[in-house]
């Protein structure tokens, strides 16, 4: 429910968010470049907090915004998605991508722990390099530990990487000879963002631009169980540690969810576009307002970021973001070459 205090910040956060499309446009219609609103939303929301240009009456909104446009935005991402394509993708594509997603998760994080990175930063990254990229971020960011710096960190490296990919994957791809299905697959499994998989999918033929979206949206749906997973595990690690606590009833920590509602309301929603035959122009509309909510809520989040401690971190996050997307970029090659 939106609170009396809660409007001057979502006005501005409307305002960042429309100057986040306005960017995208421009760059998009004078540059080769790929840009996320998302991207440049949070961007956006980090400047004008570092700068000082965020009144006090504005920070109720933004938290709002952060708080509930996202969850909002996330159940909506779910009308993009349906059952139907897992089938088309069938048992090798999808054993492709559970694979994929799987290794990178767990090997990201394993790799973030050893560089002496927080677990919420590993963990923020392992999500966007195996998900999809910004959207997955800051739907994992509710049930993690992590906080906004953290995000910020994450959403930048997935696009330092994701953009890369766009340039480097179809030369690859001429190296060892993929092509048409092969090559869109090898897209799909391994960019991170959904913009940036059709981006780097269109310098191949139809067939290789169909087979990335199939593959990249299936890897999509793999974000419900995943942010289920670690709340499931962050519930049983707080259950058991107040059991350990002998003053656990009087410090007792509130329980995470053991299934967050906007995963529940993303479930429904890939339900609705499987099983009901909505109209494309509502589709359409939905996608609209998705990404419209998803923006202002990376302004939101962005407005929480702390650039000095972005400095205080060092280069570490970015020896973990190569090195992650070298591994989902290899593991999916080696998978394509064997199962197609």
């Amino acid at each position: 429910m939106i609170r009396k205090q809660d409007i001057p910040g979502l006005g501005l956060v409307a305002v960042v968010a429309v100057v986040a499309f306005a960017v995208e446009s421009v760059v998009k219609r004078n540059t080769p470049i790929v840009l996320s609103p998302l991207v440049v939303a949070v961007v956006l929301g980090g400047l004008i907090s570092n700068f000082g240009l965020i009144p006090d009456s504005c920070r109720s909104g933004l938290r709002f915004a952060a708080r509930s446009l996202l969850r909002l935005g996330i159940v909506l991402l779910g009308l993009q998605l349906s059952f139907t394509q897992v089938r088309e993708l069938g048992a090798p594509g999808l054993l492709l991508v559970v694979f994929v997603v799987a290794i990178t998760f767990v090997g990201t994080q394993w790799l973030g722990k050893k560089l002496g990175l927080s677990h919420g930063l590993s963990l923020l990254v392992a999500t966007g390099f195996s998900i999809c990229g910004a959207s997955a971020i800051a739907a994992m960011r509710p049930v993690s530990d992590a906080d906004d710096d953290d995000m910020a960190y994450a959403i930048a490296l997935v696009t330092i990487c994701g953009t890369l990919a766009i340039f480097l994957l179809p030369a690859f791809a001429e190296i060892i000879g993929f092509s048409g299905a092969q090559f869109g697959s090898w897209v799909g499994a391994s960019v991170h963002d959904v913009a940036q998989t059709v981006a780097t999918a269109s310098t191949g033929n139809q067939e290789a631009q169909h087979a990335a979206i199939v593959v990249k949206l299936t890897r999509v749906m793999l974000l419900a169980p995943m942010v289920a997973g670690v709340s499931f595990a962050r519930r049983r690690k707080t259950a058991k540690s107040q059991m350990v606590d002998e003053n656990a009833t009087a410090n007792a920590v509130k329980l995470p969810p053991l299934v967050p509602l906007f995963v529940f309301g993303f479930l429904v929603a890939i339900s609705l576009n499987s099983f009901f035959d909505i109209p494309k122009v509502v589709l359409s509309d939905a996608k609209w307002i998705e990404k419209s909510l998803l923006a202002s809520a990376l302004v939101g989040l962005g407005a929480g970021v702390d650039a000095r401690k972005l400095r205080s971190i060092g280069a570490r996050p970015l020896v973990l973001g190569l090195i992650s997307w070298l591994l989902i970029a290899t593991l999916s090659a080696i998978g394509v070459a064997i199962l197609y």
